[in-house]
């Protein structure tokens, strides 16, 4: 079997050994966009080796390094006997340093692929680089490969970024340290982890004791040196930039999550194919961080998260985790779930599900009363306190209004709004409940694409970053969305065409979003202060402001706020819930320049009728309107039986032509949101809240990002409410 595996193994040449390990990143033209670690290293020769430096990564690596010829039975059978009695016994794992230094050569360090057949070829190649090369020259490529954290590849590389000095100027616990690093990188760090990279740093020492190349008192020394003397404030040797670096920031940070979860590694000299748009990104940082778009930001400590991507196949084409800040050291905001979404819910929890299980036409009566969560004294409000009687569903979705949208929620049921949700890629740890249709914790990028299915006419694709990965083998592995039928084709149809008019009916929330002339929809979010700390900010301030629409084209969501909330001056005004629609303005205009501009086609099982001048929409077989809250709904002309959580809907035989409308049941709900959502005209004043201007304008751009979330945010289940009970609006 050994001869067998041997025989298919890859080449190995001077050139892979010697080589540093990067991984390239591209874009979705083949460009390079980033190589993580090749810019910085510097190749040192083996004759400039210390020699206390090889011993120390003999010592801890392979102590019998001198002794075989690629593979060491004795330390394979000390390993295997260290793993059966589960005593390390100062025993080290069964591959030898030079079988290391092969696998970072040539091999994947994908979990998938540590198998028998990989094993048995790297044993081989181990045995074939020990008759090409010198011992002296194994330890100068593997001292040069090895990866060393933050970016760095090779022990120079690694002197100069930790102690700015080079390998000959460093000391025994300084040594000690370096050679301990490449078995993990990060949790090693002196000084992120100190702890750990004391214990390692120590290790070492005691295995030089062990292999008789420093005395104990020589490693008792070392040990009362602490791990963090002499590290550098300043990295000469930190991660260059480049040229695209400062625009790529946060799709490269997410592209290297997924690349993770893939099972690869950074430092195993891969290529990774990404499905950036380069201009899309460049576009979406620039209205971010500049001001060339004219939009004004209160502060630096204003924040967003942005996620652009293809609603035709889920590919993530851009993505902003902040502004004014580097987001590859902190929280990446395009993907952050502790924040509400707003009213941005409503399609996608409230009226859609209501369309899909209900069969509600757009025209769908709805009532705006008043309404108390079943079981508490908490009212549900809009935002501007007033009550519209029995309006249309379109009406209500178009000026965002909150009493109507929980009223449809508790009509469709959670449980059937959940499985809507699911459908569209999201799960939540905890039920959700009756509030949560006017706010779900979920990210920029799972609103988009949620609301991209919606454009492509119901099917949703999980949104991905990575198309293709090649191995330094020469092993490519190719990776797509799997599309899957969300809704109905109807049901997407007459929800785009509903969130047509938030941006162009003149009472539309989002109207300040509309670009001229494209066919586009989409939907407002704002969440407001809970009522214990309403009283610390003024009355019609927001914590949070959302926009997420979409063309034929690209589905673009968008977040906008502060991260810590609850400070002083960390509110958002009236004017600035806006800033979300103009950024969406401003991105999707420019992006939309060479695209076709085509509207949405009506399926052959949606009938449209005249009502009150205005176009409306109904799915075939279902003319009329639906009751509230009864078990067996009736339509005008049909008796439509609601049934169990399941999209089909029975139709019996025709009673009347009148429909009925009883009063609304309540649920039990032990939170319950205060609601706000302004009518955005589009003509608001862009200029910044004044207290908030003038107390942010020196504030560091990343003087308040240290932390994912303020602590008072986080919340502890998914309904509209936090930990706090904060409450969370439209």
């Amino acid at each position: 079997m050994f001869t067998f595996y041997a025989s298919s193994a890859p080449q190995i040449t001077r050139s892979a050994l010697s080589s540093d390990n990067s991984t390239k990143f591209y874009d979705a033209n083949g460009h390079v966009i980033s190589r993580l670690g090749s810019q910085n290293r510097d190749y040192v020769k083996s004759k400039k080796i210390p020699k206390t430096l090889k011993q120390a990564v003999v010592s801890i690596e392979d102590r019998r390094f001198y002794k075989h010829g690629g593979v060491d039975p004795i330390r394979i059978m000390g390993a295997a006997i260290s793993n059966v009695t589960g005593s390390s016994l100062g025993l080290q794992g069964g591959s030898t340093l030079t079988q290391q230094l092969v696998k970072l050569s040539v091999f994947s360090t994908a979990a998938s692929d540590r198998t028998l057949k990989r094993k048995a070829q790297e044993a081989w190649l181990a045995i074939k680089v020990e008759r090409h090369y010198s011992k002296s020259q194994i330890l100068e490529f593997y001292i040069n490969k090895v990866y060393m954290g933050n970016g760095v590849y090779g022990m120079q590389t690694a002197a100069e970024f930790y102690y700015n000095k080079t390998l000959d100027h460093l000391t025994l616990p300084e040594f000690a340290m370096l050679a301990g690093m490449p078995q993990s990188p990060t949790l090693y760090n002196p000084y992120k982890y100190p702890k750990y990279a004391t214990e390692r740093r120590n290790e070492v020492l005691n295995a030089m004791v062990k292999n008789k190349v420093i005395t104990e008192q020589q490693a008792q020394n070392a040990k009362n040196i602490s791990v963090q003397r002499n590290l550098s404030k300043t990295h000469a040797k930190a991660k260059t930039s480049e040229k695209t670096s400062k625009y790529i920031d946060s799709y490269l940070k997410q592209t290297i999550e997924e690349l993770h979860d893939k099972g690869y590694k950074t430092n195993s000299g891969l290529k990774v194919y990404t499905n950036l748009d380069l201009n899309a990104q460049k576009k979406l940082y620039n209205v971010a961080n500049g001001t060339s778009s004219g939009i004004v930001y209160p502060s630096n400590r204003f924040q967003l998260g942005a996620t652009l991507v293809n609603p035709n196949n889920g590919k993530v084409l851009a993505m902003q985790g902040g502004r004014k800040i580097k987001v590859a050291f902190g929280l990446n905001r395009a993907v952050q779930t502790g924040r509400s979404s707003g009213s941005t819910a409503k399609p996608i929890m409230d009226y859609g599900p209501a369309i899909q299980y209900l069969k509600y036409p757009t025209y769908q009566p709805v009532k705006d009363t008043p309404y108390t969560y079943a079981g508490s004294d908490k009212s549900v409000m809009d935002f501007d306190n007033k009550y519209q009687g029995t309006i249309t569903m379109r009406k209500a979705l178009v000026e965002s209004r909150n009493i109507p949208a929980i009223r449809t929620l508790e009509n469709v049921g959670v449980p059937r709004a959940t499985k809507f949700l699911k459908n569209l890629g999201m799960s939540f740890s905890k039920p959700l409940e009756l509030q949560n249709g006017i706010g779900l914790y979920i990210s920029s990028e799972q609103l988009a694409a949620s609301y991209a299915a919606f454009s492509n006419g119901g099917t949703y694709y999980k949104p991905y970053l990575i198309r293709k990965v090649t191995q330094v083998n020469g092993v490519t592995h190719k990776y797509h969305s799997q599309g899957k039928r969300a809704m109905s084709p109807a049901t997407a149809f007459m929800i785009t065409n509903m969130l047509k008019g938030v941006m162009t009916d003149s009472n539309g929330s989002g109207t300040a979003a509309k670009v001229s002339g494209l066919f586009e929809a989409g939907k407002t979010g704002t969440t407001q202060y809970p009522d214990d700390y309403i009283n610390q900010v003024p009355s019609d301030s927001s914590m949070d402001s959302w926009f997420s629409g979409f063309t034929k084209n690209y589905s673009l969501a968008i977040w906008t706020g502060y991260d810590h909330q609850f400070k002083a001056n960390s509110y958002i005004s009236p004017t600035e819930t806006t800033i979300a629609q103009q950024i969406y303005k401003s991105v999707m205009s420019y992006i939309s320049q060479d695209k076709p501009n085509t509207d949405w086609t009506k399926p052959d099982d949606v009938v449209a009728t005249t009502r009150g001048g205005q176009t409306e929409y109904y799915v075939a077989g279902y003319p009329g309107t639906v009751a509230d809250n009864s078990s067996s709904q009736t339509t005008s002309g049909y008796t439509v039986d609601r049934g169990s959580d399941s999209s089909n809907t029975t139709v019996t035989q025709p009673r009347s032509n009148e429909s009925s409308e009883r009063s609304d049941r309540t649920t039990e709900s032990s939170e319950t949101p205060t609601t706000q959502e302004p009518s955005g005209d589009g003509s608001g004043n862009d200029n910044a809240n004044s207290s908030s201007a003038s107390s942010d304008s020196s504030a560091g751009g990343s003087s308040d990002t240290s932390n994912n979330t303020d602590n008072n945010t986080t919340p502890d289940n998914n309904a509209g409410t936090d930990t706090n009970g904060n409450q969370t609006n439209p």
